[in-house]
């Protein structure tokens, strides 16, 4: 007889992180984070109307370096962004406009950002769009102005460096020409050495002042391409801020941020949680089959498909347990977790399909509320009996107990609903721990289940809930009462160790 893997999880084999039932868990989590995904876009929505950006103006300023290059990566536009952010241009930009505010509070108002290597955007904000413009174009003025003078400095410095280079190489000339000038002629060989070593030294001084003449006329000529190059490109103008659109997109922003935070708050709080929601985990953890699965009883009235398909999976639910109930030798009892009302419109359709076709059936209400009691019930429904009636008038006729193993359960009191129950069970309601201890606590009471009845399963759960493993079958009902027709009395001696021995953790 083969072993399904679900009814050992507590074995080397299992994986130590489930994906799935993480993925199942937060699905099933969906409130939080839809509920989360909806307040942040809410929140972006109502952010973009309750504080609008303020008035700006934008304008863009076409740089021209002396130092440009074909392979520059941004260097000196990125220098040029860090001087727009200082006071000397916000002071001259001030000055300008003829505003009494500290360059260091208008500083706060303006950024400028490098487009290309050559084109610096400059974005101001301001109490008015027209206030906004004329502090762009005095910005724009200012940084033009002082780039152009900082152009013309460095090209007047160089120009003035490489003319004292050339009088040097002058003065230096003279003296060789003198020098020369001063030989006599007469045929020393040595004599003659030294004037052609004067020659030469005269023929590169010559050189070296005519480059320093070129490279100083350079310089001067360069500055006027620096001066008409770096101008406005763009006049400054007012930003128009569409409100529909800063809507749309902080709702947007929002709304996946909010998703975000809800979709990690769902995974952490099923993995601390640790309420088991596949078929297979409830199974092995409560040691029982899961035999069906129902959808939640909604309080509300639900669509027609979901009311057709809901009753259908009722009724041959209902068909199934009363078939298993009628056979039973024993009073059978529904143990709710999670479920009540489930539960109890469950124990009632059992109820009304068994007083058909036998002796009259007496539900006993174990429930610690009033589910059960307000339930709309017809004349010739059973008749529903709890505490000291259930003993006294429960005596002649069919007795099916409803009760709950909720935390707070007194479990001895669960032998007098019924000697087998029937496990309805709310997937992702009650921790593993929990279902392991109900597992123990019902072997400890001798109460065999006949199987787990599973309410407001993922609709995507493709698991087995099916544990293979001999008589421990769902249906246990079938197996002891062919027991009892043979005259066995082993049963509990034979089968309670192992079906114990099969909780996970359990003592």
């Amino acid at each position: 007889m083969t072993t399904d893997k679900t009814s050992e999880p507590s074995s080397g084999g299992s994986p130590l992180f489930d994906l799935q039932a993480l993925v199942v868990a937060v699905r099933r989590r969906r409130r939080i984070w839809s509920t989360l995904a909806l307040l942040g876009l809410l929140a972006g929505a109502a952010f973009a109307v309750l504080m609008p950006p303020p008035p700006s103006a934008a304008t863009k300023v076409l740089v021209t370096h002396q130092e440009d290059q074909a392979n520059d990566t941004g260097t000196l536009i990125r220098t040029d962004v860090e001087l727009l952010g200082t006071t000397r241009i916000a002071g001259a930009a001030l000055r300008a406009l003829k505003s009494p505010d500290k360059p260091e509070d208008f500083m706060r108002d303006y950024r400028g950002t490098g487009l290309t290597n050559n084109l610096l955007q400059i974005d101001v904000t301001a109490d008015t769009d027209a206030q906004a413009v004329a502090r762009a174009e005095a910005l724009a003025d200012a940084f033009v102005a002082d780039h152009v003078r900082r152009m013309r400095e460095t090209a007047k410095a160089e120009s003035k460096a490489l003319i004292e280079q050339r009088d040097r190489m002058r003065d230096e000339l003279t003296a060789v020409n003198k020098s020369i000038g001063d030989r006599s002629p007469d045929g020393d060989p040595k004599g003659s050495a030294s004037i052609e070593s004067l020659f030469a030294r005269r023929a590169e001084l010559n050189a070296r002042i005519a480059d320093f003449d070129q490279r100083a006329a350079e310089a001067r000529t360069g500055t006027p391409k620096i001066v008409s190059g770096t101008q406005i490109v763009d006049a400054p103008r007012a930003v128009q801020h569409s409100l529909p659109k800063a809507a749309v997109t902080n709702a947007g922003i929002g709304c996946l941020l909010g998703l975000f935070l809800g979709l990690a708050a769902a995974a952490v709080g099923a993995v601390v949680a640790d309420r088991p929601v596949l078929r297979r985990e409830i199974a092995a953890h409560l040691g029982a089959s899961v035999i069906a699965e129902l959808r939640r009883t909604p309080r509300r009235p639900a669509a027609l498909w979901q009311r057709r398909r809901s009753r259908t999976a009722h009724e041959r639910l209902t068909t199934t347990l009363t078939r298993t109930v009628r056979g039973s030798a024993e009073p059978v009892s529904f143990l709710e977790l999670g479920c009540a009302r489930s539960t109890s419109v469950l124990a009632l359709d059992v109820a009304r399909e068994l007083a058909t076709e036998g002796p009259p059936v007496v539900i006993i209400d174990g429930l610690p509320g009033p589910q059960l009691a307000n339930l709309r019930r017809k004349p010739d429904d059973p008749v529903v009996l709890s505490g000291e009636r259930a003993e006294a008038e429960a005596q002649q006729a069919r007795r099916l107990g409803v009760g709950s193993v909720a935390p707070g359960t007194a479990w001895t009191d669960l032998q007098y609903l019924g000697g087998q129950t029937v496990l309805v069970v709310r997937a992702g309601h009650g921790s593993a721990s929990w279902l392991h201890t109900v597992a123990r606590q019902l072997a400890d009471q001798r109460i065999p289940v006949i199987g787990v009845v599973l309410i407001d399963p993922d609709p995507r759960d493709r698991t087995d809930g099916t544990l293979w493993d001999g008589l421990h079958i769902a249906l246990r009902g079938h197996s002891e009462r062919l027991d009892r027709r043979n005259g066995i009395s082993q049963m509990w001696t034979e089968r309670l160790p192992m079906w114990a021995a099969r909780v996970p953790n359990s003592e």
